[in-house]
């Protein structure tokens, strides 16, 4: 998909484009004044829990995060419907809408409209356009040398999903999960803002691995992870010990690995876990170091409990991802 999206690049680039497409960075950022810059973004997924409501709440959050990983606030929103035409009852679509609302309200945004079409696979999302100030966008493009990495959810929502698929996941775990998808990444971002970040990016269908990687590269900076310091659902690797994985984990570690060293000793479940594909993930955040632990107390008094400092932006002549021990 790069390769065919890099051909449509503009011979001449747009001033106003702030952020585009040429960074896989996770909405693009338009300015139409001096202190003002559109954040525009699209997002959909296939359902990851049965409760329609829920599936609705987790789809909504994972499409505004990526206004908020821009450093914006989400200003409106629109409905993406791919919805079956028989097969499911006119009331869990209703459901699943009214729980993307409960989100985009609680975001403070406001639902303009949509667009439905007929599809064989349930799918939903958003279409979502946000505000940012042009000097504070967190672009996944700003992490600088000697900065810190900060990330506010754990990983492993991937394998959990799956997991639930095939009925083995306790109801603690699920719940927990869900819990963590259907939260949102406004307190991060905003938290983000208050100490300096100068890059952000959400952890979604990539992976940790994944998303770190597309930051490495636009920053043309080294990312270094202590693997122990990741934020993480133990409970994950033993559902990936069990046999339970998702069709894009080894899609996303093929697409790491040119770029990824190993320092240290890990199990095969340890190594899985960086490449599991997210939903409605946490933030990575790049920000100076110095700033990184009373971030991070901010952050856990706002709620975000998951929020740790798990490594660092070294300078490298080539951009490359690091987990150690």
């Amino acid at each position: 998909m790069q390769e065919i999206v890099a051909r449509l690049k503009p011979a001449s680039a747009d001033p106003n484009l702030l952020v585009g497409f040429d960074t896989a960075d996770d909405a693009g950022v338009y300015r139409i004044s001096d202190e003002l810059a559109l954040v525009q973004t699209v997002d959909f997924i296939t359902p990851v829990v049965d409760d329609p409501y829920v599936y609705g709440q987790v789809a909504a959050a994972n499409a505004l995060s990526d206004v908020w990983a821009m450093g914006g606030r989400p200003l409106t929103a629109m409905n993406i419907c791919c919805f079956p035409a028989k097969g499911i009852p006119k009331a869990d679509l209703a459901r699943l809408l009214e729980g993307a609302h409960e989100r985009i309200l609680a975001a403070g945004a406001t639902l303009v409209g949509g667009h439905s079409v007929t599809d064989p696979e349930l799918k939903f999302g958003l279409s979502v356009t946000g505000l940012v100030h042009p000097d504070r966008i967190l672009a996944n493009a700003g992490a600088r040398a000697g900065d810190a990495l900060i990330l506010t959810k754990p990983i492993g929502t991937g394998v959990i999903v799956g997991g639930l698929r095939k009925g083995k996941v306790p109801d603690a775990l699920r719940d927990r999960a869900i819990a963590n998808m259907i939260a949102l990444n406004d307190a991060a971002a905003r938290e983000a803002l208050a100490h300096g970040a100068r890059g952000a990016t959400d952890i979604t269908g990539f992976g940790l691995a994944g998303h770190a990687l597309e930051m490495a590269r636009a920053s043309a900076v080294g990312l270094r992870f202590r693997f122990d310091a990741i934020p993480r659902y133990d409970d994950a690797l033993d559902l990936i010990r069990a046999g339970v994985t998702t069709l894009n984990t080894p899609l996303n570690r093929k697409m790491v690995e040119p770029w990824l060293r190993w320092g240290g000793r890990f199990t095969s479940e340890e190594e899985t876990l960086v490449f599991d594909p997210q939903t409605s993930g946490g933030l990575l955040i790049s920000l100076p170091a110095g700033r990184a632990a009373a971030c991070v107390a901010a952050l856990r008094g706002a709620g975000v409990a998951a929020a740790a400092i798990v490594g660092e932006a070294v300078a490298s002549e080539t951009p490359f991802l690091e987990f150690t021990r």
